[in-house]
């Protein structure tokens, strides 16, 4: 029988740290992520099929800001908010960022997740689906992904930064990379 997974949860200390960051400069910072993502993994929107261009809001539970995603194949649109109104999303995931981004590189298995209650999921479940799917095939590590936009630098700001990943996902609890495991 397998033990449940614990998801970490982000402190109220450090939500309430995270509060006064402008949320343009989260918006600026994930846009050109999501935008190097798209130029780097082409193919990833291929499987969104006709949920290409669909709107999903990420609730990130224990942050103070949601994160709205347009999965468009050529300027995927990234927006931040304290808040989005429903009926313009197509769907929303919500639960703790430990486990929304474990999700994205494949440390927690999604079905688990949402029969655990650990994420909820409203609206075009196809669509989420779609995007996980996506997602899972391109084997998205958001650490390369970073280091990328960098152009010239990013091996070399990758290869400084790695070493330190095992360390900063046991003190965060959260999954920097497809490669070690930030689970307990």
């Amino acid at each position: 029988m397998n033990r449940p997974v614990s998801i970490p949860r982000i402190s109220a200390v450090a939500r309430l740290g995270l509060w006064p960051i402008p949320l343009a400069i989260i918006e600026l910072a994930l846009s050109q992520l999501a935008r190097s993502i798209a130029h780097r993994h082409p193919a990833m929107f291929d499987r969104l099929g006709a949920h290409a261009g669909k709107r999903i809001v990420l609730e990130p539970t224990d942050l103070p800001f949601l994160i709205a995603m347009t999965l468009h194949p050529i300027t995927p649109d990234v927006s931040i908010a304290r808040s989005f109104r429903r009926q313009q999303n197509h769907a929303r995931i919500s639960g703790p960022v430990a486990a929304l981004m474990g999700l994205a590189h494949g440390r927690y298995d999604g079905d688990a997740l949402f029969f655990s209650g650990d994420l909820i999921v409203e609206g075009d479940v196809e669509a989420t689906l779609a995007m996980r799917n996506a997602l899972d095939d391109a084997e998205i590590d958001l650490l390369q992904e970073a280091a990328a936009i960098l152009g010239p630098l990013s091996g070399l700001v990758e290869q400084l930064m790695r070493p330190a990943v095992p360390l900063m996902e046991r003190i965060t609890g959260l999954a920097l990379t497809r490669g070690h495991s930030a689970a307990p």
